[in-house]
C-alpha cells in the first residue's frame, strides 16, 4: 500500500492524530512555486469574519525563501500521481499561509522549523535546503518523518514536520482535487429498487401496486414529483 493509500485510511479513520505521524515520504518532482492568496467570502463568513479574513489576506507572514521551502516540501509529504496533482497543485502553501496569520500559535513551530532544517544543511551539506539536491532533501527529511526511529537530537525536526504534514494533508484533502482523490461522493443519491420481497413478506406487507411502477421506475427516480392536495401523486 502506497503512501497515498495510507493518507485516504488514515483521514477517514478515527485515528488521524496518532497515525499521521508514522506516514512515510516520497520524491518530489519539480515545482514551480506561486504565490496567491485563498479565495476571498463565499463560504457562509459572518460580516465580522469576512472582515478579519480580509485583513488576513492583507497580511504577509512568510518570507519568498519560506514560500519556496514550504513548496518543496508539501510536495515531498503528497506529490503528484496519476490520480491527481500535488499538495502544490492544490494551493497548500497558501492554506498554510493563511492558517498561521489565522492561527499565531502555528507560527513559531514552523517558522522556527524551516529555519532548523536550513540551519541542518548548511552543517551536513555545505549548503542551504534549496540548495541540496533530491537525494540530500529526502535524506533529511527520512531523518524526522517517522518519530519512532528518529535521533533524540532530532526530536524538535520532529515535531516541526509532524505539524507541517497535518496541515498539508488536511489543505490537500479539503480541496476540490483532495476529495476527489479520495473518491469521497458525499450525499449522493443512490438507486433504490424498494424493500426485498422476502423483508416485505416477513412483516406481512406488499408494495402499493398503484404506486409500484412509479417510485421504483429507475430511470425517473431522481425526478422530484407533484402531490394533490390529498397527498396523492400526481401523474
Amino acid at each position: 500500500m502506497d503512501r497515498r493509500e495510507n493518507l485516504k485510511i488514515i483521514l477517514t479513520s478515527g485515528f488521524a492524530t496518532s497515525l499521521l505521524l508514522s506516514i512515510g515520504c516520497k520524491p518530489t518532482p519539480k515545482i514551480d512555486i506561486q504565490t496567491s492568496q485563498a479565495p476571498k467570502n463565499g463560504y457562509g463568513r459572518t460580516p465580522d469574519e469576512m472582515e478579519k479574513d480580509e485583513k488576513i489576506m492583507e497580511e504577509t507572514f512568510f518570507t519568498e525563501k519560506e514560500l519556496a521551502m514550504l513548496g518543496i516540501l508539501v510536495d515531498i509529504i503528497i506529490p503528484a500521481d496519476e490520480v491527481s496533482g500535488s499538495a502544490n497543485d492544490a494551493d497548500v502553501v497558501d492554506f498554510i499561509e493563511f492558517m498561521v496569520k489565522d492561527y499565531p500559535p502555528f507560527q513559531v513551530p514552523l517558522r522556527g522549523g524551516l529555519m532548523w532544517l536550513e540551519n541542518q544543511c548548511l552543517s551536513r551539506y555545505g549548503v542551504g535546503f534549496l540548495d541540496t539536491n533530491d537525494g540530500q532533501k529526502l535524506e533529511i527529511i527520512d531523518m524526522i518523518a517517522y518519530p519512532d526511529k528518529a535521533e533524540a537530537n532530532m526530536k524538535f525536526g520532529v515535531r516541526f514536520f509532524n505539524t507541517l504534514r497535518n496541515l498539508t494533508c488536511t489543505g490537500f484533502f479539503t480541496t476540490e482535487m483532495g476529495i476527489k482523490d479520495m473518491g469521497y461522493l458525499g450525499n449522493t443519491p443512490n438507486q433504490w429498487d424498494g424493500v426485498p420481497e422476502e423483508v416485505m413478506a416477513k412483516f406481512g406487507l406488499n408494495l402499493d401496486e398503484k404506486y409500484k411502477d412509479v417510485y421504483l421506475k429507475l430511470d425517473t427516480q431522481h425526478t422530484i414529483v407533484s402531490w394533490d392536495e390529498n397527498g396523492n401523486i400526481i401523474g
